[in-house]
């Protein structure tokens, strides 16, 4: 007798929201610290040519992946589960659109990246 083991995708799902969770409390506060109080005071002075060269390297694309990617699929989760304990019936529909929206956002956010580094 033969079982056969159906395989789930939850543990990509999980991973990507303990990442996001993660991501999330370490480097968006960072980045909101950085980028909305050092910056506009003064505390540390960037020319446009070292803010150029930072957003232009492989560390910037972490940056946006690690600040808005994983902390959207973060949420996504978090609404996904929040839908089903609310007893939704489309699960399949509440799955795709959650985590399609997430992707659509990290997308976008990595387009915008790469339209303002390189043009």
């Amino acid at each position: 007798m033969s079982k056969t083991v159906k395989r789930s995708d939850e543990p990509i799902w999980w991973g990507l929201f303990s990442g996001g969770g993660v991501c999330f409390a370490v480097f968006v506060p960072a980045a909101v610290f950085f980028l909305a109080l050092a910056l506009p005071l003064g505390w540390i002075e960037l020319s446009h040519e070292q803010a150029m060269r930072a957003f232009g390297s492989i560390f910037a694309v972490v940056f946006v992946g690690a600040v808005i990617a994983l902390p959207a699929f973060h949420a996504a989760h978090r609404i996904r589960h929040g839908l089903y304990d609310l007893k939704l019936q489309s699960k399949h529909l509440i799955k795709w659109l959650a985590y399609g929206l997430a992707f659509v956002a990290s997308a976008y956010a990595a387009v915008n990246w790469l339209i303002f580094t390189f043009c």
